[in-house]
């Protein structure tokens, strides 16, 4: 009998708490992401006919299919409540499709927060599938599979078997390579400056900084310039000739949004943008609160819209009041000026009970939950509190008609700072001291400091600066900066020396060969602009196979002249020295690069042929034998660790082992996601993880 409502959603965790509001007349299921996608193994687009697509059901979505097809038959109706945006709308259009639901029915609902009101206002206001949007992300989706099906062929071909290239990552390539050539090209310059350290007459101490002369900086280029200056005042009266004061205020950031969020939490969790996203996503999704059970806490976190509703901006107002006072409200509401070309589809991100303070449900949430639910409700609080404002204060001191300048401040009232400061305003409550001064006073010289500098280069990129380049340039979309940053991570095309981003070989040596035959393809206003197409065709008036024809008309051209220009071309890599000693000669064996990717062979290369496979131990014991486990790739390039005793023990497993044993029946437990697992069956424990933290579940 048919008696209920299905809602789908994309994970598990939003099925929960949807469920929760949405009661007994309701059954919500998850399609777990994406079920029908461009087949891997082949192009599956039809050049000559439009560039039609042909999709497959996901290898390995067999049975969830089968689930959601078996549901729907027996429900009375059937709601797409995938995420509320691009990809979103693609996985609700494929579900319709498999589902055979009518695209011009109202079965389409989206929430921008799972609270139980924005679950039913999402339930009472169905719609019919964006059309535009969906194939707004289909042509983004074929347009990435065609350069990247065309393009790594050529460098598989002229560098080494297994490697890729994307449409925007090798944008991203270019900016870190460009960066790092920059570097090493860099001349530094010498220059000098000049420190006074200066007394008031009762006995008050300061500095002030050389400025110039007569109101025009002079820039000191040497020592000699540098010696002759303090040669000519160091005898002189050092003269309070100006001071100017005043009052500055400074205006709180706004709440976050996908990118800033991405950005800050690098900055200041040291969160990688990958792990930033997953995390916020476990957020909005719903997370089992002691006293409330799941329940979202933070509202849609793909967004570029700095949008806040206005019982939000009320209730944060009446928590200002409660907490600080009223004093710490701002005389009118405020508005923040969207980024142009925003789509401005959903709110800021922000928390969608802001009365639920951080510490209320530290219990509840992992480490790096609570981490990123602080940063994000101090952010949102802040961003509707008072300004800063600061008492300023600028003194020129003269000397010989030479100009020492100092200034400072202090703090009138600390407004939003009183909660949470940006990175880039850490300095906001640093005050500088400096002694009640008169204009025609005369202070007391205790030193005069030279010191030389040299200019420094541009420093090398990080995270959080990558994707505030790739933001304000207009590459990709901030939803997409944590795949990008982790896919040419994980094809060694970059690595991370500390925070920094720096090229490898590898990454250098595609970057080149890229550049030569292909300089569109990573031309940062050629791509900025392609996302302005991509993006015209969500209203409906661009046509989104024409603009693959003009993309890949050109293209074609330029693959095929490349292909033909560097026939005769081969790159090879240099090889790496390792301490490994070659068991058939004794020399020193290298890390090379072959068509299956990184090998080992010996240093004596021809004379001895040894070779071994690249692979890494894990510093921890095989639970069958007790031989250390390895990290391994398959051909296809897949990471998998197993026994280095293969083949005489065949423990392999695609999970990572921790050295963590199971408390319950000290088994070995394996890393899942954010989950450490133990697979005895009868066991089944499972751990919820952090990098700090491990935490019992269940």
């Amino acid at each position: 009998m048919n008696i209920h409502k299905l809602v789908i959603v994309e994970s598990p965790a939003k099925a929960k708490t949807i469920k929760k509001y949405l009661g007994s007349g309701y059954d919500v299921i998850a399609s777990n992401g994406h079920i029908r996608d461009l087949p891997v193994k082949k192009l599956s687009i039809d050049i000559k006919k439009n560039f039609t697509p042909t999709y497959d059901i996901i290898k390995g979505k067999e049975a969830v299919v089968k689930k959601l097809k078996d549901k729907a038959t027996k429900s009375q109706r059937v709601f797409l409540a995938t995420d509320p945006d691009r990809e979103g709308e693609a996985i609700s259009w494929h579900l319709a499709y498999i589902l055979k639901l009518n695209t011009e029915e109202e079965n389409r609902i989206s929430f921008n927060e799972i609270t139980k009101n924005g679950v039913e206002i999402g339930i009472n206001s169905p719609r019919k599938i964006d059309l535009p949007l969906v194939n707004a992300q289909q042509a983004r989706r074929i347009l990435d599979r065609l350069v990247g099906y065309k393009l790594s062929p050529f460098l598989c071909q002229k560098i080494h078997k297994g490697l890729s290239a994307g449409r925007v990552q090798s944008v991203a390539l270019k900016i870190i390579v460009e960066r790092e050539y920059e570097i090493r090209n860099f001349i530094p310059e010498e220059y000098w400056s000049i420190t006074a350290e200066l007394i008031k007459k009762e006995n008050q101490f300061f500095i002030a900084n050389f400025f110039g002369k007569k109101n025009k900086a002079i820039l000191l280029k040497s020592q000699q310039d540098t010696d002759k200056i303090i040669a000519e005042i160091k005898n002189s009266e050092f003269i309070v000739t100006k001071i100017t004061k005043g009052k500055r205020n400074k205006s709180p950031a706004p709440p976050f949004i996908t990118s800033s969020l991405q950005q800050e939490a690098s900055y200041k969790l040291h969160f990688s943008a990958k792990r930033t996203m997953k995390i916020a996503q476990e957020l909005y999704e719903g997370v089992n609160l002691e006293k409330t059970g799941y329940t979202g806490l933070i509202t849609y976190m793909r967004t570029d819209s700095l949008r806040i509703s206005k019982i939000a901006v009320k209730e944060c107002a009446e928590l200002i009041k409660l907490t600080w006072g009223e004093k710490y409200l701002p005389k009118t509401l405020r508005k923040f000026k969207k980024k142009s070309g925003a789509q401005d589809a959903h709110e800021a991100i922000r928390p969608t009970y802001v009365m639920i303070r951080p510490e209320m449900i530290e219990k509840s949430l992992t480490s790096d939950q609570f981490k990123l639910y602080n940063l994000i409700w101090k952010r949102f609080v802040a961003s509707q509190m008072a300004n800063c404002i600061q008492n300023t204060i600028r003194i020129e001191i003269t000397a010989n008609e030479y100009i020492f300048k100092v200034s400072g401040f202090n703090i009138f009232f600390d407004g939003f700072t009183i909660l949470y400061t940006q990175n880039q305003d850490n300095n906001l409550k640093t005050e500088i001291s400096i002694p009640d001064l008169y204009v025609g006073e005369i202070c007391d010289l205790k030193a005069l400091v030279p010191e030389q500098h040299f200019t420094q280069p541009v420093a090398r990129f990080n995270e959080a600066s990558l994707i505030k380049y790739l933001d304000e340039n207009g590459i990709g979309r901030p939803s997409t900066y944590a795949s990008i940053i982790s896919t040419i991570l994980y094809r060694e095309y970059i690595k991370k020396e500390v925070k920094s981003l720096v090229p490898t070989e590898l990454g250098e040596a595609v970057y080149e060969l890229i550049h030569k035959y292909f300089p569109d393809i990573i031309d940062i206003k050629f791509t900025a602009e392609m996302e302005k197409k991509l993006d015209s065709i969500e209203g409906g008036t661009t046509n989104w196979s024409d603009i693959l024809s003009d993309f890949y008309g050109d293209f074609a051209q330029k693959l095929e002249l490349a292909k033909e220009e560097s026939k005769d071309i081969k790159i090879n890599l240099k090889s790496t020295e390792t301490d490994i000693i070659c068991e058939r000669c004794g020399n020193k064996m290298q890390i090379k690069f072959g068509k299956f990717g990184k090998f080992i062979a010996c240093s004596d290369y021809p004379t001895c042929k040894a070779v071994k496979k690249f692979i890494f131990s894990i510093g921890i014991d095989c639970p069958k034998c007790g031989c250390e486990i390895q990290e391994k790739l398959t051909r296809k390039g897949k990471k998998f660790y197993s026994c280095s005793a293969y083949p005489s023990c065949d423990f392999a497993s695609w999970e990572k082992p921790v050295t963590t044993k199971c408390p319950k029946c000290n088994s070995m437990l394996y890393q899942i996601s954010n989950k450490l697992i133990c697979k005895n069956v009868d066991c089944n424990y499972r751990i919820k993880s952090t990098d700090q933290t491990e935490q019992h579940v269940g």
